[in-house]
């Protein structure tokens, strides 16, 4: 990505994070190094659904840095907050890799309003701009509205799709692997459909969709990614944590970082379900859909 639409996206991240940033940033204004600063913080920190776990695990390596740097004023702890914040983050850094199998099949999941569809939308447009050529899988067809809205990305991105209108989700996935195999595609995208992790039907359905695409291709699929909501706070993280166990995620995609107090929730996911982060959303424009890194995102929500 060219630095200046970088600087851009790390402008519409900050505007983003400011509901998160500023309820932690509000605690270093005019404040003593003290116990009622570190006391301060830990209530942003969990306004900010930060966790209990990872607001311990930041406190704690904060106070070490703040007696090995010798600071002095509440700006250089903000600053040394947001060095710590960044290297709990930088573990679920990492690039989504293409290439390695032909095609990469990825299998997306999501509860219903996450913007797992939209996500996947904007995820083929990126794709598309690296070079890959894509087959979308519409398995998510027990909603007519999300085979309609995938249609209409397939469209916009002029991406093939394998659809069929009430057909049964395993073998629309099955059929779209072997066509992408036929039609020598890079990827095919699986958006299967959206469920709660309490409907165990549901999360069965997803384990068999898992098993016919093995089936169609022994080493598939490659990745397994889950869109959250950022809105959703520790709901999102109880939402990794099942998704995971049912199908063993790769990475995720956290959508709607955009005007919500709840940014935090990637230091709680970090700390206790470290799965890559491959891409964070902001916006609903397809460029909305940027690669996740810790020390931006650190940066964005410290000012």
């Amino acid at each position: 990505m060219p630095a200046s639409s970088r600087t851009g996206w790390l402008d519409k991240l900050k505007a983003g994070l400011r509901k998160t940033g500023t309820g932690i940033q509000a605690v270093f204004v005019n404040a003593q190094i003290d116990e009622a600063l570190y006391e301060e913080l830990e209530a942003a920190l969990l306004m900010a659904d930060t966790g209990v776990k990872a607001t311990e695990f930041l406190l704690e390596d904060l106070r070490g840095r703040v007696k090995r740097q010798m600071a002095t004023d509440a700006q250089q702890v903000r600053r040394l907050l947001a060095e710590a914040i960044a290297d709990l983050l930088r573990p679920l850094e990492k690039p989504l890799v293409i290439g390695r199998y032909t095609p990469t099949v990825i299998m997306v999941a999501g509860v219903n309003g996450a913007g797992k569809t939209t996500s996947i939308g904007k995820l083929t447009k990126h794709l598309a701009n690296e070079g890959a050529s894509v087959l979308l899988a519409a398995a998510d067809t027990f909603r007519a509205a999300a085979r309609e809205q995938l249609l209409v990305w397939a469209d916009r991105n002029t991406v093939e799709i394998v659809s069929n209108e009430g057909g049964d989700p395993s073998a629309v996935s099955f059929d779209a692997v072997n066509a992408g195999k036929a039609r020598g595609k890079d990827v095919v995208l699986v958006d299967t459909a959206g469920r709660l992790p309490t409907q165990l039907h549901l999360m069965d359905e997803l384990k068999k969709i898992k098993r016919v695409v093995t089936k169609a291709d022994a080493t598939a699929p490659h990745e397994v990614l889950l869109v959250i909501d950022g809105n959703t706070g520790q709901n999102a993280l109880a939402q990794v944590r099942a998704f995971d166990e049912t199908l063993g995620l790769t990475g995720l995609i956290v959508t709607k970082l955009d005007g919500t107090a709840k940014g935090g929730v990637l230091c709680a996911i970090a700390r206790e379900r470290p799965i890559p982060v491959y891409f964070i959303g902001v916006g609903e424009k397809l460029e909305d859909l940027e690669t996740f890194d810790a020390r931006e995102f650190a940066q964005a929500l410290l000012g």
